[in-house]
């Protein structure tokens, strides 16, 4: 369930799974010439249909409902769900945020905020545990190496 580039580039990776693969849009399609060829060539379907529901068992997905009141079953739905920070914290501070909405960091994982350093999911959409590890790990030692600087003068 997605639409334009985004669809596109969850559909590319999906498609290495299997090639049972249909993109909802949920509403008229956004794809400029070039992806609408991609999909094509891939034998992608788009569905255009306002959807209204997901019914499910147990979280279990069963069927996709849409505004017409036909149905289509899946066995899986990936859905390109817009990123939302989890706290306002960020904000407050008077950190910079990326158009995405995530927070907007240097290599070193610096903001625009002296002294504030953020990582993790907050500041990347690629979810992965290690590379939030590896942030958090680079973000606490440029912290430590201000912390350091400042007070060993």
């Amino acid at each position: 369930i997605a639409n334009g580039e985004r669809a596109v580039h969850i559909a590319s990776l999906i498609n290495n799974l299997t090639k049972e693969l249909t993109i909802l849009t949920s509403g008229p399609a956004d794809f400029d010439a070039e992806q609408r060829a991609k999909l094509e060539r891939h034998n992608i379907p788009v569905i255009e249909k306002k959807i209204t529901e997901i019914e499910h068992q147990n979280g279990h997905v069963d069927n996709i409902v849409f505004e017409d009141g036909t149905k289509m079953n899946f066995k899986a739905v990936y859905a390109a769900i817009p990123f939302l920070q989890n706290c306002d914290i960020a904000e407050q501070l008077g950190c910079e945020l990326t158009e995405q909405g995530y927070i907007q960091v240097d290599s070193m994982q610096k903001t625009n905020v002296p002294g504030v350093f953020a990582c993790g999911d907050s500041t990347s959409m690629m979810r992965s545990v290690a590379l939030a590890v590896a942030s958090g790990n680079l973000a606490g030692a440029m912290l430590n190496m201000e912390l350091v600087n400042e007070i060993f003068v």
